[in-house]
């Protein structure tokens, strides 16, 4: 604890630009509306929680549920909004991702009809779209705002939109800072972070390999469930690899390790 404490101490908000040390407690000139989007994960709650330790200005925390969050992460939601005495916001769309993987209709130009967005890859992230941006854009419409976004400095690459802030960026504060920061607060994601690097949506196709033979080892009732999507959808799960085949990989491994740990 006394390490943590000596590091937080010399994570001074805005250390990299003397300048911004007296805007650490004021608010933006002007009237927009204070956002802070909340993911829930190691860098939004930090962020947030030395944001209101700092007394800066936040008007609404955001929270968009995908309703496919790992279940611990519902269980921090809750604990964050005890600890800062605080509402969040949860927006939540109409449909479930269940029902928009399988069976939303999309129209097609050519008249026919599909049925499911099928699993989303790099080039359609309709999940992100319609979970998130859409909620978030609808939500907010007809208010002048500025939002806080918790992207780490050691992942700046990350921050390409000008017209938002990026407080841990400003506080040169990284992704290890973030999550030890959140451990001395009693954050701890139900040891989320002690099997995954990242807890997003635990469905989602950009996981690594790794968190996927994770994901199957500590929660066989979501990997069961990502076997029953695939076997109803016609798009793999990631590309050369359904859900299935990962399946097959992933035993065959299991199998492996089993007998070479049996020669000794």
């Amino acid at each position: 604890m006394e390490i943590i404490e000596k590091r937080l101490a010399e994570l001074t908000p805005y250390k990299n630009n003397p300048r911004k040390n007296d805007q650490a407690v004021d608010a933006v000139a002007g009237e927009e509306w204070h956002v802070v989007s909340f993911s829930g994960g190691k860098d939004s709650t930090a962020m947030l929680l030395r944001m209101l330790e700092l007394n800066m200005r936040v008007d609404e925390i955001i929270f968009c549920d995908t309703g496919v969050e790992f279940p611990q992460m519902y269980e921090h939601l809750d604990k964050v909004e005890q600890y800062i005495g605080r509402p969040v916001t949860r927006l939540k769309a109409k449909n479930d991702y269940e029902y928009m993987l399988l069976n939303y209709e999309i129209h097609k130009r050519d008249g026919t009809i599909r049925t499911g967005y099928s699993f989303p890859d790099m080039r359609i992230r309709w999940c992100t779209s319609y979970f998130k941006r859409d909620m978030v854009k609808r939500h907010l419409s007809g208010k002048s705002y500025v939002m806080s976004v918790g992207i780490a400095a050691d992942e700046s690459g990350r921050a390409r939109d000008n017209e938002k802030r990026y407080p841990l960026i400003e506080w040169g504060w990284t992704e290890k800072d973030a999550l030890n920061y959140c451990y001395s607060k009693g954050f701890d994601w139900g040891g989320l972070y002690e099997i995954f690097r990242r807890v997003s949506c635990w469905c989602c196709p950009l996981k690594s390999l790794d968190e996927l033979r994770k994901l199957r080892k500590h929660f066989p009732e979501l990997w069961a469930k990502l076997l029953q999507w695939q076997e109803n959808t016609f798009r793999t799960f990631k590309p050369n690899w359904s859900v299935q085949a990962l399946e097959e990989r992933f035993a065959r491994e299991e199998e492996w390790e089993k007998m070479q740990m049996s020669l000794f």
